[in-house]
């Protein structure tokens, strides 16, 4: 019995010990044509482990890859791309990715003021970008409540903030309140409650309206009953 332990190494395992017999069968034979059809009969078989990725051109193209790799690079076939791997492709890495470049100050705000700011900002001054602001200075003032509800805000603190991140360029008229997207959400809290306390009270007059009929039902039959009994 010979172990596995004895054999060469598996070197891309998913493939299992078969496969890479008959690569390495295929190595050894002499005529180009037939090498070429046994190699593409085991990139059939290759993909049809995987069935539901063989549609994939990239899938098709890492099954090549890693027929020249299982055969060490001693393969002399051609490949459907035209491509032939080599050793280098290995050791190939993609480039890395950028991670972006966000300001570490004023993030309880979230990333989208930003693009607000500078939407405000690219506007022509009138009422439409002072509502505009007004708009952002009230976002800005729900989002601080929303990281720090313990934290006491007022109006001033979030103008500053939008003077200090627009660099000066978009101010808020002292007189305007920020209240704005507070008072809708509260309201909408406020309805909601209300609909739900309305509908619990409906059930409960619901349910004692159904347990005085109940009662009423009893004592009519218990009527009945004595007058039967007489």
């Amino acid at each position: 019995m010979e172990y596995n332990s004895q054999k060469d190494l598996l070197i891309i395992s998913e493939y299992g010990r078969n496969i890479q017999s008959l690569i390495n069968h295929a190595k050894t034979i002499e005529d180009k044509e037939k090498r070429q059809k046994t190699v593409n009969s085991i990139a059939n078989l290759m993909t049809q482990m995987n069935p539901q990725q063989k549609n994939l051109l990239e899938y098709k193209d890492k099954i090549w890859r890693h027929i020249f790799s299982i055969a060490k690079y001693e393969l002399d076939v051609e490949t459907p791309t035209g491509k032939i791997p080599s050793p280098e492709d290995e050791r190939l890495s993609p480039d890395p990715l950028e991670y972006p470049k966000r300001n570490s100050t004023f993030r309880h705000y979230g990333n989208i003021l930003k693009s607000l700011v500078q939407k405000a900002i690219s506007m022509e001054e009138g009422p439409k970008r002072d509502a505009f602001t007004k708009i952002i200075g009230s976002f800005m003032k729900m989002a601080y409540k929303n990281w720090n509800r313990e934290h006491y805000v007022n109006d001033e603190i979030i103008k500053a903030d939008l003077k200090k991140i627009s660099d000066g360029k978009i101010l808020v008229a002292d007189d305007v309140s920020l209240d704005s997207l507070l008072n809708s959400v509260n309201r909408k809290s406020y309805s909601r409650n209300k609909s739900n306390n309305h509908r619990s009270n409906n059930r409960g007059s619901n349910n004692r309206s159904n347990h005085g009929r109940s009662n009423s039902n009893r004592s009519n039959n218990n009527r009945n009953n004595n007058r039967k009994r007489r």
